[in-house]
C-alpha cells in the first residue's frame, strides 16, 4: 500500500553542521582534525526535524506509507556516517539529525514481568543504530584521499586554463583579503581554505565579522565555489574527479531497489557525508547545468532526497535539495534534464560510472598499497 503521493521511500544524503576551522591539503585533500560546535549539532536536529515533518507526518503529501513515525523500527532505517576527515564531525552530526528525526517520546518504553514500566533515558530517547564508515575499512563515503588519480586529477585542474583565468582574476581580491588572513596562503591553489577560514570566523568572531568588509565573505564563497567544482567533478561522468559519488552509488541503487521491490522492511536510507559528494552527484545527473547555482559547496545541514515513488511504468525516481538550515524548503531538481525518470533509466544511467568496490577503487585510483589495496597486488 502507498500514500497518495506513491512514495515507496527516500534515499538522504546530508551533511554535516557548524564545525571549527577544517584545513585540507589542496594537493591531495588530506584533512586535518576539527570539531562539532553546538550550532552544528542544532543545524542537524532542525534539519531532522524538517525531515519528520516532510516524510514522516501522515498529514504531509511525501509521507511514506508504512514508515512507524513514533517509535522507530529500525528494520525500516539504514543509516551511515563517514569516520574519516573531519574526526567526529559527521559521526556526531548524524546523532543531532536522528534527534529531529524520531525525538524522544515517552512510548519508547518497555513493561517489565513485575507490571513496572521503563521509559528510556532523557524522556525516551531512541537510538537509532548507525553504521561508521572507516575509511580504510570501506571507501565508500570518502574515496577521494589515498587516490594518485585523484591526486592527479587535482593538479590537472590547476594547470588548467580555466583555473589560471579565475586565479588570475581572484588575485586582486586575495591581495585586498590578505590582512584578514593571518600567515594562510592566498595561492588560489588555497582558496577552500581561505573561504573555510572566512566562514569560520565569520560565525564565531565577532571581532573578525566587525573588521571585514561585509561583501568579502560572499566573494570568498564564490572563488571557492569555483575551485571545488572543478575538483569534485569531471568531464566524462566515470572520469576520476567523480570519485567522491562513484564510490557512494553502490549503496544508493541497492537502497532503492530493496524499497521498490518490497524484499525487506526499509523504507528510509541515510547518508551523513561531506560537502564533496554533492558535487559530483549534480555533475553526474546534470542538475547543475540545469541550474548552475547549486555547483560548489553546499551549506552545513544541507540534503539530497532521492525519493522513489510508484508509477504505472515501474517506480520512478526524483530528486531534491534543501540547501542548509536558512532554506526552508526542498527544491526539485532535474535528473538528466526531466523531472523525474525510472529506476531503470536511474541505475542504467550511473551505473557505469558506480565503483562497486574496494578493488575496484584500487584500479580506479592506480593505489597499490594504502587503504585495502595491498592484498590485491
Amino acid at each position: 500500500m502507498v500514500s497518495a503521493s506513491g512514495l515507496l521511500g527516500v534515499v538522504l544524503l546530508a551533511r554535516h553542521g557548524d564545525r571549527l576551522e577544517f584545513f585540507q591539503d589542496p594537493l591531495t585533500y588530506n584533512p586535518a582534525l576539527t570539531f562539532l560546535t553546538p550550532l552544528g549539532s542544532v543545524q542537524e536536529q532542525q534539519l531532522g526535524s524538517f525531515l519528520r515533518s516532510t516524510y514522516l507526518d501522515p498529514a504531509s503529501p511525501t509521507f511514506i506509507e508504512g514508515i512507524i513515525t513514533d517509535v522507530a523500527n529500525i528494520t525500516q532505517l539504514e543509516v551511515r556516517a563517514d569516520a574519516a576527515g573531519e574526526g567526529s564531525v559527521i559521526l556526531n552530526s548524524v546523532q543531532g539529525l536522528l534527534q529531529g528525526l524520531f525525538p524522544p517520546t515517552k512510548d519508547n518504553n518497555i513493561t517489565l514481568a513485575n507490571g513496572t514500566t521503563v521509559v528510556a533515558p532523557l524522556g525516551g530517547y531512541q537510538y537509532i543504530p548507525v553504521e561508521s564508515v572507516e575509511p580504510n575499512l570501506d571507501i565508500s563515503l570518502n574515496s577521494f584521499t589515498s587516490c594518485p588519480n585523484f591526486d592527479k586529477h587535482i593538479l590537472e585542474f590547476y594547470n588548467s586554463a580555466p583555473f589560471l583565468k579565475e586565479a588570475q582574476v581572484a588575485a586582486p581580491f586575495l591581495q585586498e583579503l590578505q590582512p584578514f588572513l593571518g600567515n594562510r596562503s592566498t595561492n588560489f591553489t588555497n582558496m577552500f581554505n581561505i573561504f573555510d577560514f572566512v566562514n569560520v570566523q565569520s560565525i564565531h568572531n565577532a571581532t573578525f565579522l566587525k573588521s571585514i568588509p561585509p561583501n568579502f565573505p560572499k566573494q570568498a564563497y564564490a572563488f571557492a565555489n569555483f575551485h571545488e567544482n572543478g575538483v569534485f567533478t569531471d568531464a566524462v561522468s566515470n572520469g576520476i574527479g567523480n570519485i567522491a559519488m562513484r564510490t557512494i552509488l553502490p549503496s544508493v541503487f541497492s537502497a532503492l531497489q530493496q524499497m521498490a521491490t518490497g524484499s525487506g522492511p526499509l523504507k528510509l536510507f541515510l547518508s551523513e557525508i561531506s560537502y564533496k559528494p554533492f558535487i559530483s552527484l549534480f555533475n553526474l545527473t546534470g542538475a547543475a547545468v540545469a541550474d548552475p547555482g547549486i555547483a560548489g559547496i553546499v551549506d552545513y545541514a544541507s540534503v539530497v532526497a532521492l525519493e522513489l515513488r510508484a508509477g504505472a511504468g515501474g517506480p520512478t525516481v526524483s530528486m531534491r535539495f534543501k540547501n542548509g538550515t536558512t532554506d526552508g524548503a526542498l527544491h526539485d531538481l532535474q535528473l538528466f534534464g526531466a523531472d523525474s525518470v525510472t529506476l531503470d533509466q536511474f541505475v542504467a544511467a550511473l551505473a557505469p560510472s558506480a565503483v562497486n568496490s574496494t578493488q575496484e577503487w584500487c584500479t580506479a585510483c592506480n593505489q597499490t598499497s594504502l587503504r585495502g589495496c595491498a592484498v590485491f597486488q
